[in-house]
């Protein structure tokens, strides 16, 4: 990316999430110590900030740098699920329903043919998965216990640990799997 692109990119997104905010030019200067003036010449995409600009500006919109100077995040996006990855883990297809990188989380579509099984693999120490039922049965072992889940049934366990799921039914199975960090 180019200075001149990136410095628009400041531009565009700065004034997209100071607006988002509900804040002023001079809201944004007090939460992060830079000067009103010099905001509005970020805004105006002609500036060349120091990089204690940039965290200061960063940290009191609570956002990196990198999201600072990338190209304004659109109001709304479509992602066709022809074009969302998918993977075969076994029999089972797993694909991601957040395209959007969200660190640690994961969440994920898992359609189960009749009979098929699934290991799973434990997730980084200290994150808890959440296995939803949305359609035909979805049989989950963890922690040496076996849960049947139905539609809309939820259980929610460690995911650090060996888990598995299996379809005992004679239909397909469709779950979902969030694992998020716990803080």
């Amino acid at each position: 990316m180019n200075d001149d692109k990136a410095s628009q990119n400041l531009a565009n997104t700065l004034g997209q999430l100071r607006d988002l905010r509900g804040w002023t030019q001079s809201q944004l200067a007090e939460h992060s110590g830079v000067p009103r003036p010099t905001i509005a010449t970020l805004e105006s995409g002609s500036a060349n900030p120091t990089m204690g600009v940039l965290v200061r500006i960063a940290r009191a919109l609570g956002v990196t740098i990198d999201e600072l100077v990338s190209p304004p995040i659109a109001d709304v996006r479509m992602f066709r699920s022809a074009d969302l990855a998918e993977q075969i883990r076994g029999t089972v297809r797993v694909r991601e329903l957040v395209p959007d990188a969200l660190p640690g989380i994961t969440v994920e579509r898992l359609a189960f043919p009749p009979g098929s099984r699934m290991s799973g693999v434990p997730h980084k120490p200290g994150t808890r998965e959440y296995l939803t039922c949305e359609r035909g049965q979805v049989r989950l072992t963890a922690a040496g216990e076996t849960f049947e889940l139905g539609p809309g049934d939820v259980v929610v366990f460690r995911g650090d640990q060996r888990h598995g799921y299996l379809n005992p039914g004679a239909d397909e199975a469709v779950a979902y799997s969030v694992v998020v960090p716990v803080r």
